[in-house]
């Protein structure tokens, strides 16, 4: 991979994000990257945030995508793989759980020639954050879908997944909620390209501050790893 011609697509899933849109796109702005395509999918926003990428965003991305239903992140994501045109596409939630600044330690890996799909882990090498019970479900569902893929990683639900985007874009992606994350990991061990994972930071929001995965999130998560194997 040409590291002087490298574009990276960054897809952003946004669901009633109105406090966050901009903050995350003034983040992305400033990530010291190859040169950035911004895809921004809205999944039927109902807070406002429709109109705060009309009057405040369009002119600042590469393309806004508006469903006409809201059908979840897995279906957001679906349709913004399906835009991108970089040579590396990375997933960007909307909230401010994660830092755009990491992306280059994210995608270093693929520009190096080191890896295919790059996993940004939460708990490698660094003090595990949020709650208790989150990071045990994390923890339960991971080594549950290592089982199946034998990746060996130790953070399966991270919102920082960097790929090809050849491979990306050759995924037939199912899920339509938080079903992705273990449908995609599954699919790319089949696959049996190069997965790296590299330490990431991690600044976990409530639930009162527009957290959205939960329990029923969780035994979709353990359905799907076993369905997809």
């Amino acid at each position: 991979m040409n590291k002087e011609n490298i574009t990276l697509t960054i897809v952003i899933p946004c669901y009633n994000e109105r406090e966050n849109i901009i903050r995350i796109l003034d983040k992305v702005d400033q990530a010291d990257v190859p040169d950035k395509e911004i895809i921004v999918v809205d999944d039927k926003s109902t807070d406002g945030t429709r109109d705060i990428l009309e009057e405040k965003v369009k002119n600042r991305v590469s393309k806004i995508v508006y469903h006409k239903e809201n059908g979840g992140k897995g279906a957001a994501l679906k349709t913004g793989f399906a835009h991108a045109t970089g040579d590396i596409v990375i997933i960007q939630d909307a909230d401010m759980e994660y830092d755009p600044l990491e992306y280059p330690q994210v995608i270093a890996p693929i520009v190096e020639g080191e890896a295919d799909v790059v996993y940004g882990s939460r708990f490698l090498n660094t003090k595990a954050k949020g709650y208790l019970s989150n990071r045990l479900a994390n923890k339960f569902l991971t080594k549950f879908s290592n089982l199946f893929t034998h990746l060996h990683l130790t953070d399966m639900e991270t919102c920082y997944k960097a790929f090809k985007r050849e491979i990306i874009q050759s995924v037939d992606i199912e899920e339509k909620r938080f079903g992705f994350e273990p449908e995609i990991t599954a699919k790319i061990a089949d696959m049996k390209v190069r997965v790296k994972e590299v330490p990431i930071s991690y600044y976990p929001r409530t639930n009162e501050e527009g957290k959205k995965i939960g329990f029923k999130d969780g035994l979709r998560a353990i359905y799907c790893i076993l369905k997809y194997h």
